[in-house]
């Protein structure tokens, strides 16, 4: 399993970004993914996640509203579009998978795999 995942930079307060999360070696069909963050001093934590069975989406509560998780299947890449960005979303975003249905709770770390992370920076 591996898991690439991009797109992150640096973004005034209120602007926009999306973040893509390649996955080789599995396919989304069988695997949930899920997006996790981590900001300087803090715990990894989960913010959105995609089942793999219905494409069904799940977020917490800090970022409802703003971001949004897509798939593309035929691409085997996951999406997070992130507007509305502020300047506590600054962190570094990972991408993690899990067979079948997301681990319970999704929002803990306890997933199979995980991807690199990518920088987001949210700063006038």
């Amino acid at each position: 399993v591996q898991l690439q995942a991009s797109g992150g930079g640096l973004v005034q307060p209120g602007g926009s970004l999306t973040l893509s999360c390649a996955a080789s070696g599995i396919t989304l069909d069988d695997y949930a993914i899920g997006w996790f963050r981590q900001a300087p001093g803090k715990e990894r934590e989960g913010i959105s996640c995609i089942s793999s069975s219905d494409g069904s989406a799940y977020y917490v509560d800090s970022v409802k509203g703003r971001f949004t998780i897509s798939r593309d299947i035929a691409k085997n890449t996951v999406y997070l579009q992130m507007n509305s960005l502020e300047p506590e979303d600054t962190a570094v975003y990972y991408c993690a998978s899990d067979p079948g249905d997301p681990p319970v709770p999704w929002y803990g770390t306890n997933w199979y795999g995980w991807g690199q992370g990518t920088q987001v920076t949210v700063s006038s």
